[in-house]
């Protein structure tokens, strides 16, 4: 009886121990791929950066920059150029045949958010013609075929979207623009984002892909006129009747002068006017822009602490209430006064000079890919959405400005 207990405690020993140290000289390289391939929330973007520092076409720098920080997703846009693509005639042109674009969706992003512009010219504000939407609807169905045939297998996630929508469909907050939302305007949008859903969902159904996603949202950023005085935009007069995946929201109207209470309540809002997607889990509204000047009308606006400071505070609630992704408008700054002066809409300024939020985005990568990386060496497994949100919100509540 000793003797066959014992050759079976050496059978299991025999069998256990290669596989023990298989796994142990795999983990590294797979808690890397789990870590380079997790969503981390925050991100920032690169749209019209007004300065560079290296001879690279600029979308690259600046794609190598935020790739650099330690981040996972990329916000950028695919918008006609003709001075500076005079040879590109569509979205999958575009994304095809120009070198910058093509070597940005190779880099080893896992997310992407894309201001995606028709190379058709089609237009939806006095009216969504046939014409218009046949053509819409190609380009994008075109696109969306694309990234899942070229980038199957990939893990990559492409979100399409669009700028501002509610600076498209009424130009400003005034009173006075409440006129300018016509039902024959708002008709037109509903009918462009419906054809855009209807592009890329049949281009999803009908395209053979594994290991690919992609998903299409609409832009908002006036919601807070709705939510406080029922008064007319995007979100309460086209949201409800369009199924569009997820919102992005350009939140400065309720981020300029943050507070969580308030951050929560608008998001709520937004949410609350979605069609269901039983096939989305989790919140479906991100914030697609934040950020904070420190400059305006050449003058001091707020310090580089100030600007980080006030970041966290949106972060933190952003976080807490669930949104998917946190983007910082942005990189380098994109706008400049009239008399030459930055307004400091950056995470590196025209000097060069990083910034406090650029380190807080940093330090946060290096925390979280290492708290990811750590879950896998220890479980096999990336940890929970949940878990993971948490465990930032606790990072980001130990890193808030403390109160005197």
């Amino acid at each position: 009886m000793t003797q066959h207990l014992l050759c079976r405690l050496l059978l299991l020993v025999w069998v256990c121990v290669p596989h023990v140290a298989k796994l142990n000289a795999q983990t590294p390289g797979e808690a890397q791929s789990v870590a380079d391939s997790y969503n981390y929330l925050l991100g920032t973007q690169a749209i019209g950066g007004k300065y560079q520092f290296t001879e690279q076409d600029p979308l690259v720098e600046a794609a190598k920059e935020i790739r650099a920080m330690g981040a996972t997703t990329m916000k950028f846009d695919l918008r006609p150029k003709p001075t500076q693509y005079p040879h590109i005639h569509s979205l999958v042109e575009l994304v095809s045949q120009e070198p910058a674009h093509r070597e940005v969706l190779d880099m080893p992003f896992a997310y992407y958010q894309m201001w995606a512009e028709s190379f058709a010219g089609t237009s939806w504000k006095k009216g969504f013609s046939n014409k218009d939407a046949e053509a819409e609807y190609r380009e994008i169905y075109d696109q969306t075929a694309y990234l899942l045939k070229t980038y199957t297998g990939s893990g990559k996630t492409f979100y399409l979207g669009h700028w501002e929508g509610d600076n498209l469909l009424r130009g400003d907050i005034s009173e006075k623009a409440d006129a300018m939302m016509t039902p024959e305007k708002v008709q037109g949008m509903i009918s462009w984002l419906n054809t855009r859903q209807r592009a890329v969902d049949d281009a999803k159904r009908e395209t053979k892909h594994e290991k690919v996603q992609v998903w299409h949202y609409t832009e908002i950023n006036h919601p807070t006129i709705s939510l406080k005085k029922d008064r007319p935009s995007l979100v309460n007069q086209v949201l409800p009747f369009v199924p569009v995946d997820f919102v992005s929201y350009s939140a400065y109207d309720v981020t300029n002068e943050p507070k969580a209470e308030n951050i929560k309540t608008v998001l709520d809002y937004i949410e609350s006017k979605l069609t269901p997607k039983p096939e989305i889990t989790g919140k479906r509204v991100f914030i697609g822009e934040y950020g904070y000047t420190v400059s305006h009308n050449g003058m001091p606006h707020r310090t580089p602490q100030e600007q980080n400071d006030l970041s966290l505070i949106t972060i933190q609630a952003a976080v807490e209430w669930g949104c998917p992704f946190i983007l910082y408008w942005e990189l380098y700054n994109n706008e400049v006064e009239a008399g030459g002066q930055h307004r400091g809409y950056w995470m590196i300024d025209d000097k060069g000079v990083k910034q406090p939020i650029h380190e807080t985005h940093r330090r946060y990568y290096a925390w979280a890919r290492e708290f990811v990386s750590e879950a896998y060496r220890r479980t096999g497994q990336a940890p929970s959405e949940k878990d993971f949100r948490q465990a930032v919100a606790d990072y980001f509540k130990a890193a808030a400005p403390k109160k005197p």
